[in-house]
């Protein structure tokens, strides 16, 4: 694999528990365990000749943050246009924006987009849906691509992979750090349906082999790629945007439609978590998105099949689609998908972030968000930013 900068949690996962264990800001206790700095012999020794004590992994980059501003750092919003960004990172300092269908497209220069970027405390994601064929939202600016199925059947994995880099390296251009693609859904439905044609293929090795091609081509310019819609929608029961969805059961799903998740989850890729109700895995009216379960799933493994994963965990769209908003207000859902273990919480406006971050204040507060879980998606959404923590 080739390294870039948003895949350095990748290249760190060894050190990942360190880092996320070392969120607290509390000094380490002193190699000689008396509570007094050790010499070079060993021996409690003298200010003069103390051992330095090394700060936590990352504890430098959490003490430029309020509380308040930790768990901003979890959001990514979806913007109009400029003057909403440069409202919402200055005042909250979310972590992340999301350019949509609705979103001025005047926003999408690199000069106006590295003007919202100065007002940020820390590298600001600035994300996009780009999948080409019906998904595209920046089209108009680098051209047109077909869509995932299409790409399939007329195009070979490295002829993929070429027209990719091209088109990444053009997003990255424009100011774009983060594109949510590839879809590795696994799907054999008719091409206009939810999600249809954005599947390469209803064989999951055919969609493993594009999409791994896809994420190949974004590693090799910086642009961070995300895998979607885990745990598999591609076998789904409708559109999450319009209602409950469902999927066959987890047992079902391990030969179809985790097989690219499971393929891929280390390859630098960051994983979005769908709406999506599983029998076998997900809590009664809980879909995946907020769920425990589902997220204890991904981040192990073992459930699966797959290796542990120690990258950034994105939720589906939480304030525009019915499979969430039937069951609960944004700031409810944001607090369950971050509670349930998810690293950052994805919605499409930037009105109730104020109430949002109220919410997630008092939720820290009173325990049921813990504060290190908090810093540990903190340094996790660094890291796939390419921040450099010193571990």
């Amino acid at each position: 694999m080739r390294k870039s900068p948003v895949v350095v949690f990748a290249v760190l996962a060894a050190v990942a528990t360190a880092c996320s264990g070392g969120s607290s800001t509390e000094p380490t206790p002193a190699a000689s365990g008396t509570g007094v700095p050790a010499s070079a012999s060993g021996e409690p020794g003298s200010p003069a000749t103390a051992t330095p004590v090394q700060s936590p992994c990352g504890a430098d980059y959490l003490a430029r943050f309020t509380q308040r501003e930790k768990l901003a750092q979890l959001l990514t919003v979806g913007i109009t246009g400029a003057a909403d960004a440069s409202n919402v990172v200055s005042t909250e300092q979310v972590g992340g924006i999301f350019i949509g269908s609705w979103t001025d497209p005047a926003l999408m220069n690199k000069a106006a987009l590295d003007g919202v970027q100065a007002l940020a405390k820390a590298p600001l994601m600035v994300t996009i849906d780009e999948e080409g064929g019906r998904v595209s939202r920046a089209k108009n600016l680098i051209g047109a691509a077909p869509s995932a199925r299409v790409v399939a059947q007329t195009q070979t994995p490295e002829e993929h992979y070429q027209n990719t880099l091209t088109r990444s390296q053009a997003l990255k251009d424009l100011g774009i750090t983060v594109d949510f693609a590839p879809d590795t859904d696994v799907s054999s439905q008719p091409a206009n349906s939810v999600i249809g044609d954005r599947s390469y293929s209803d064989d999951p090795q055919v969609v493993t082999t594009y999409a791994d091609a896809y994420i190949r081509a974004s590693n090799e310019v910086g642009l961070g790629s995300v895998i979607k819609h885990f745990p598999g929608h591609g076998s789904g029961s409708g559109d999450s945007h319009t209602g409950a969805v469902r999927t066959p059961s987890l047992s079902e799903l391990q030969d179809s439609d985790l097989v690219p998740f499971r393929n891929l989850v280390n390859s630098g890729a960051a994983v979005m978590v769908g709406h999506l109700d599983v029998p076998g895995l997900t809590e009664p009216d809980t879909p995946a998105s907020i769920s425990p379960a589902a997220m204890t799933l991904l981040r192990e493994g073992t459930g699966y099949g797959a290796p542990p994963f120690d990258g950034p965990i994105f939720t589906d769209d939480l304030g525009g689609m019915a499979a969430i908003t039937a069951r609960m207000s944004i700031a409810e859902a944001v607090e369950a998908a971050l509670v349930a273990g998810a690293d950052n919480a994805l919605w499409i406006s930037t009105d109730a972030v104020p109430q949002v971050l109220d919410r997630l204040e008092q939720s820290v507060a009173g325990g049921k968000l813990p504060a290190d879980r908090v810093d540990a998606s903190v340094l996790r959404m660094a890291r796939y930013k390419g921040v450099p923590l010193g571990c």
